[in-house]
């Protein structure tokens, strides 16, 4: 019989936008005792994480709560539950991910309009705003941070145009919440999803969600409870057209982390130990002190990218503060320089997609990889690669430039 060797991940620097490296003190918290999911120490738990959720995006809303499952179960449960067969769907595409709204939209059964842009770049908002009032659709969803590209989306103005066409706007924030202001009420945001293995810092597993009274309505007005769940028998309503997932069911789930406890599933625990370690490590560190230390370290990175001669992707009026994408220099095999980046310094950055495979690399600096170590040591591992592989640049200068930004 075959044997299998212990388990032992060789120790990596995480360099790309997702996933990244997990806190230490997150990996602890997923290492403590099960407790059952209706337990009362484990049910207060799930109202701390509600609670800091709330707080993560900015909102006053009732419902803030991770769906158990990967930032796409997030996304396919906030638009499968908004979305009726029919409906009017708005999606703009800047990049690989607004192609995936648009998919998830189209197995609603909805009628999906889109807007498109050169990748790289973003819409203006008077486009966007147009398109709302030019199509009235029932919903609008958007990508915030598109890490296909290294661009952001901005999202002033678009809320108020859809409450104007009574749309609901719904946000993929999965790469942005943790590293970059989301501002759910401020923006008019009627559901936002969020992802954990990015700027939070936790494994993939849990796509935390919030939405308000006015996503909450479509959501019951689509309501159908488990039969096994009834206390007596009842018939269903011939008119009802109920949301397609059950797991995925936003309307059971909000009964599952209310006070009733209607059981729907059973909760994933080392998950949410680790996503409310993760968000109470975010709220300790602060908003605005997290931001901008993801400011700090992108300035770095980038002037050390500079100074060894490579040239930046994309417009840099819309560049995403916790990805940064740059052009492969011609003559340079991209992912030879990535293989030996991992095979001899244990560093990962990433390739991009669809017409920007081959063409680009993509640093992240996310969560607890977004650090001067990281990013020095990137820096060097990186010129010494290109150096390898022929290309000229001027050694020394890159960690030099990071260092300026870092006043070393």
């Amino acid at each position: 019989m075959k044997k299998y060797k212990d388990l032992a991940p060789s120790p990596r620097t995480i360099m790309t936008p997702g996933p990244v490296e997990v806190d230490p003190r997150v990996l602890r918290a997923m290492s403590y005792p099960i407790l059952g999911q209706f337990d009362p120490e484990f049910t207060s738990l799930m109202n701390e994480t509600m609670e800091m959720l709330r707080e993560l995006f900015q909102t006053e809303n009732e419902w803030a709560f991770p769906v158990d499952g990967t930032s796409r179960s997030g996304i396919e449960a906030v638009l499968v539950g908004l979305i009726e067969p029919g409906d009017k769907v708005l999606v703009p595409i800047y990049g690989r991910f607004g192609h995936l709204l648009t998919e998830i939209a189209k197995r609603c059964g909805a009628e999906v309009v889109t807007l498109e842009t050169e990748w790289g770049s973003v819409f203006k908002t008077e486009k966007i705003v147009q398109a709302i009032k030019a199509h009235q659709p029932k919903l609008v969803a958007l990508v915030h941070g598109e890490t296909s590209t290294g661009r952001m989306q901005p999202l002033e103005g678009i809320g108020q145009a859809c409450r104007e066409v009574d749309a609901l706007f719904v946000v993929d924030a999965v790469a942005t919440i943790g590293g970059i202001e989301v501002a759910t009420d401020r923006l008019l945001i009627d559901a936002v999803i969020g992802g954990t293995q990015k700027c939070l810092s936790v494994p993939a597993g849990m796509a935390p969600i919030t939405y308000n009274k006015r996503a909450e309505a479509r959501l019951l007005s689509r309501k159908k409870i488990e039969r096994g769940l009834l206390l007596a028998d009842g018939e269903d309503d011939p008119l009802l057209r109920p949301i397609q997932s059950n797991y995925l069911d936003l309307s059971q789930l909000q009964d599952y982390w209310s006070p009733a406890r209607l059981n729907h599933h059973t909760e994933a625990t080392s998950m949410l130990y680790a996503l409310r370690e993760g968000l109470r490590l975010v709220l300790e560190e602060g908003l605005e002190a997290r931001y901008a230390r993801h400011r700090e370290h992108e300035a770095a990175l980038i002037a050390g990218l500079e100074a060894m001669g490579l040239s930046l992707y994309g417009d840099p009026a819309c560049k995403m503060t916790v990805v940064t994408c740059i052009e492969i220099p011609a003559g340079v095999d991209g992912e030879s320089v990535r293989s030996m980046l991992l095979d001899h310094y244990g560093i990962e950055i990433a390739s991009s997609f669809g017409p920007l495979k081959g063409k680009i690399w993509r640093i992240g600096t996310m969560g607890y990889s977004c650090s001067k170590r990281n990013v020095l040591l990137t820096l060097g591992a990186l010129e010494a690669v290109l150096l390898r592989h022929g290309h000229k640049l001027a050694a020394g200068r890159s960690l030099q430039a990071a260092m300026d930004v870092y006043d070393m």
